[in-house]
């Protein structure tokens, strides 16, 4: 039954993560892929929040891997980067994976350091 559970928070993550990185995107007039940095952040800081609050597994089945694996995209990231490198953009390639990796690792600190402080 879990995996039930995994589809259906991936099916809301999936088009939550287009229609979130479509919206950012629109905003920016750049070559960055700035959509990606946004919904890969937006779910590592909701990874975090179920790790502090020590989410059931159902629930961590349901948003965790589901829901949060559906939002953030690790191959989108591998792709925006390499086609930065190809148009000769490297210095934004190496910005977008260290920047990435940055804001990912914190978001996922924060989150997990609120949900903590909020179950007090």
């Amino acid at each position: 039954m879990t995996w039930l559970l995994v589809a259906v928070g991936a099916a809301i993550g999936a088009p939550l993560r287009y229609l979130t990185d479509r919206a950012v995107q629109a905003w920016h007039a750049s070559v960055f892929p700035w959509g990606t940095v946004v919904v890969n952040a937006a779910g590592s800081l909701a990874l975090g929040v179920l790790v502090g609050a020590a989410a059931s597994s159902g629930t961590y089945a349901l948003l965790g891997t589901g829901l949060c694996g559906a939002l953030t995209t690790y191959s989108t990231l591998s792709y925006e980067t390499l086609r930065l490198a190809e148009r000769g953009r490297t210095l934004l390639a190496a910005a977008n994976v260290a920047g990435s990796l940055l804001v990912g690792l914190s978001a996922v600190f924060l989150g997990q350091e609120l949900a903590r402080a909020l179950t007090r």
